[in-house]
């Protein structure tokens, strides 16, 4: 896998054919600092504008898919923590719409926003054997943006967003694929490199095709997510 020149504190980009992996690695669990999504921002963009990928794998490190929202940095930021709600929803949308197949390959834990970037990739592949996908919110005291709920009530099945959103409960990799949650679940050694693999099997669709048919079936979450309210 050869590695290229975009690589910063908060990720690494690498390729192998035609498919570029995103790993995160900001802080210990990959949480949503402005530093991590300026990164992610920048690849989403070299991946629209370019015609070289022909599809995405996002992947987090050690036992961390992501942890979600950065909430000591939005608390320690209270002046910037509604622009900041804004560009999550807006990395949602762009992953959500994106015109090139996106697979999550979930080597960890799976919380709160970090779920919900899992849910925005068309397939996600998760570790079998440790790690939870988790929505907290209902025990955090942290009512969904409208943005979150489009973006969740439009990738789950109305008993498990009810379930998952209500509840709180925390899924293990069986678990989560039962609901219907991620799409697969794999061998801490294989999770990666199944997911390249899915990524590979569903690249090359022509972009024009694949990004109209994402945004006519997410219409209206994608509406949601870029609008400019993050709050009821």
């Amino acid at each position: 896998m050869d590695t290229s020149a975009l690589s910063s504190a908060s990720l690494t980009v690498s390729t192998e054919g035609s498919v570029t992996v995103v790993r995160m690695h900001h802080g210990e669990d990959s949480r949503f600092h402005p530093l991590l999504l300026d990164a992610l921002d920048g690849v989403l963009t070299s991946i629209e504008d370019g015609d070289e990928a022909g599809a995405l794998v996002l992947t987090g490190t050690g036992k961390f898919f992501s942890n979600g929202l950065d909430l000591e940095y939005l608390g320690s930021h209270p002046d910037d923590a509604e622009a900041t709600l804004a560009r999550v929803h807006g990395l949602f949308a762009r992953v959500l719409a994106l015109p090139v197949p996106t697979v999550a390959a979930v080597n960890g834990h799976a919380f709160a926003a970090g779920a919900m970037l899992m849910l925005a990739c068309d397939v996600a592949i998760m570790r079998a054997d440790r790690g939870y996908v988790c929505l907290p919110e209902s025990d955090l005291g942290l009512p969904f943006t409208p943005g979150m709920n489009a973006l969740l009530t439009a990738r789950l099945s109305p008993p498990v967003a009810h379930e998952a959103m209500v509840t709180g409960r925390r899924y293990p990799a069986a678990e989560a694929k039962a609901a219907g949650i991620v799409s697969e679940v794999a061998a801490e050694a294989d999770v990666l490199g199944d997911a390249v693999a899915r990524a590979a099997s569903l690249a090359g669709k022509p972009r024009h095709a694949l990004g109209q048919i994402k945004r006519d079936l997410y219409r209206s979450a994608l509406d949601v997510l870029t609008g400019s309210t993050v709050g009821s």
